[in-house]
C-alpha cells in the first residue's frame, strides 16, 4: 500500500484536474467541521449558509466556470448526526459555487455495498482515500493510481451517484419530517 502523506501534499490535485473530481464522504462527522468557527457560529444558530466564498469555493467557481465538475454523495444516518446536519446546513453555499452534492442513506449504501470509507477520485484515474483518527481527525491520505482501487471507486461513484439525492431535494425531505 503507497505511504500515507498530508493531505496539503494532495492539495493541488483540485487545481490540477481535468474533467472531475468525486468525493464520497462517509463519516458522522469530521473533526475540521467542530474545530471550525463556523461551526461556533452554526450552534449559535447564525445562518452560515450565506456566508461569503472561502477558498474551497472560490476554487470550485473558477473550475465549474472551466467546465469542470465538483460533484459528492454524503453518506447520511438516518436520523441525521449533528455532523451531518451541519454539513447540510452548509451544503448550499457549496452548490452556489458550482459543487453537486448529493446524499445517500447509509442503509442503502450497505446495500449498494459501497466502500465504509471517505475519499476522492480524481478524473477517474486518481484515487485518494482518506485516513481518520477515532476522533474523525484527517491523518493524511493515500493516493494511488493502482487499476483495482481505480475501478473500485468508479463502480463506488457510479452507484452512489444514481441513487443518491440531490441537496435541495434532500434538505426539503428532511425538514418536512422534522
Amino acid at each position: 500500500m503507497p505511504d500515507l502523506i498530508p493531505f496539503a501534499e494532495a492539495a493541488h490535485l483540485f487545481a490540477e484536474f481535468e474533467h472531475t473530481a468525486w468525493r464520497l464522504e462517509t463519516r458522522q462527522g469530521y473533526a475540521s467541521d467542530r474545530n471550525s468557527p463556523k461551526w461556533q457560529r452554526w450552534q449559535a444558530g447564525k445562518d452560515v449558509a450565506a456566508e461569503p466564498f472561502d477558498e474551497w469555493r472560490l476554487n470550485v467557481q473558477r473550475a465549474t466556470e472551466q467546465g469542470k465538475r465538483f460533484e459528492r454523495v454524503r453518506l447520511v444516518d438516518d436520523p441525521l448526526t449533528e455532523g451531518q446536519h451541519f454539513l447540510l446546513t452548509t451544503a448550499s453555499s457549496n452548490v452556489t459555487a458550482g459543487e453537486d452534492i448529493r446524499n445517500l442513506y447509509r442503509a442503502d449504501a450497505v446495500r449498494l455495498g459501497l466502500p465504509d470509507f471517505d475519499f476522492w477520485l480524481f478524473d477517474s484515474r486518481i484515487l485518494a482515500r482518506f485516513v481518520f483518527d477515532e476522533d474523525d481527525t484527517t491523518l493524511g491520505v493515500v493516493l494511488t493510481e493502482e487499476p483495482a482501487d481505480v475501478l473500485a471507486a468508479c463502480q463506488a461513484r457510479d452507484a452512489a451517484w444514481h441513487h443518491a439525492i440531490r441537496t435541495a431535494d434532500f434538505a426539503r425531505a428532511v425538514r418536512s419530517t422534522v
